[in-house]
């Protein structure tokens, strides 16, 4: 007979997901009851007010998708992009390039602004791809790229596709209460998030926000929603109306649990604190793999203090160093992806992973581990 599966006990140290707190664990064990229990109706009402503080933004259209972030970035996609509509699409690492999929797969028009890995998105080349094709309806970019640990200029890059009259799509996945993010006052008019890095809790949801203007354009469709499951004009009716819920699909019950605790607990923390306490751990952790001679892959004015992404020294097996750091001391730290595998660490400082005592393991098993 099989057995039950334990799994070993790990310092999460990648870029995702981050270590859960038990207090989050505890609440997702809670008794399930029905997607449409009025006591069920009262949490849904209160994780999309707790989103709305995450998001900084008084959309009414801000809940979670019953599926991972990679979801919520194909449900902004699907919904605001028709066949034909043009697309600026900022590519500065593999999530930018998974926009440009979706553009693609939406049978959009997407006009590529490349930069390379490591930096930020370049705002004078996205003003020159609007004036090079001013008939652009949605820019496309990532905030915060995980596969790099770079950070964007969202505020200018959001001001830059409002005065050109377009909408914003924005992915804050690693961003959402890591990093300042401002999403009313930036114009912007799709985000979409995770629940598994800055927010600590299990991997399943993603967060989304939709503004006025993006839920105008998506009623204003003459082509039909190509997902079923992700046509924002049939989930509305199951998150915008407390009063009048209409089956949609069955929600995730305890996960729904889980990210309604993580955001009392951010709630409690205070979000700006929150903010703060992820750039200090990330002070300190660049202290200590600066003082070992490790060199950051981003510059530091455009660096992400929750993914510090570092080059491999010389000669190093990367992977062998990895499968040391978990097998020996229960470390998990990122690779890196497309064109930095095998180059470069990720490690994240996420959410309940971003504390003194993860910082220190994390030196002190590197220090054991690189010659």
């Amino acid at each position: 007979m099989t057995a039950s599966f334990i799994p070993p006990k790990r310092i999460l140290m990648g870029p995702g997901p981050s270590d859960v707190p038990q207090r989050i664990l505890d609440a997702m064990a809670r008794p399930t009851i029905g997607h449409l229990d009025p006591a069920f109706v009262d949490l849904m009402e209160q994780i999309k007010s707790m989103l709305r503080m995450a998001f900084q933004t008084e959309n009414a259209l801000t809940f979670p998708v019953s599926a991972p972030g990679s979801a919520g970035m194909e449900m902004c996609f699907v919904n605001l992009v028709e066949p034909g509509d043009k697309v600026i699409v900022c590519r500065n690492g593999v999530f930018g390039g998974r926009m440009l999929e979706n553009v693609k797969r939406t049978r959009g028009v997407p006009v590529i602004v490349d930069d390379a890995w490591g930096a930020p998105v370049d705002p004078q080349k996205v003003r020159d791809a609007f004036k090079a094709n001013p008939d652009a309806k949605i820019l496309a970019f990532v905030h915060a790229e995980t596969s790099t640990g770079a950070q964007s200029d969202a505020e200018t890059l959001g001001r830059i596709a409002q005065e050109a009259g377009a909408l914003t799509i924005m992915d804050c996945v690693t961003s959402l209460a890591g990093t300042p993010l401002y999403m009313d006052k930036w114009g912007i008019d799709a985000a979409y998030s995770g629940s598994q890095k800055c927010l600590s809790c299990t991997p399943g949801l993603s967060p989304v926000s939709f503004s006025e203007r993006a839920i105008a354009r998506i009623k204003a469709r003459t082509t039909t929603v190509q997902s079923w499951f992700l046509d924002l004009n049939l989930v509305l009716g199951y998150w915008q109306s407390a009063g009048k819920r209409t089956y949609h699909h069955t929600a995730p019950i305890n996960p729904m649990y889980g990210l309604h605790e993580a955001l009392v607990i951010l709630e409690e923390e205070g979000l700006e604190n929150a903010w703060t306490r992820h750039r200090a751990m990330h002070e300190k952790l660049k202290a200590g793999l600066e003082g070992m001679g490790l060199r950051y892959v981003v510059e530091e004015s455009a660096r992400l203090p929750q993914l510090n992404s570092i080059y491999v020294p010389t000669g190093v097996d990367e992977a062998a160093i990895r499968a040391r750091l978990l097998n020996e001391f229960n470390l998990e730290i990122g690779a890196g992806l497309g064109d930095m595998a095998g180059k470069i660490w990720r490690i994240g400082l996420m959410g309940y992973s971003a504390k003194q005592e993860n910082v220190d393991a994390c030196l002190k098993a590197l220090k054991a581990c690189l010659p």
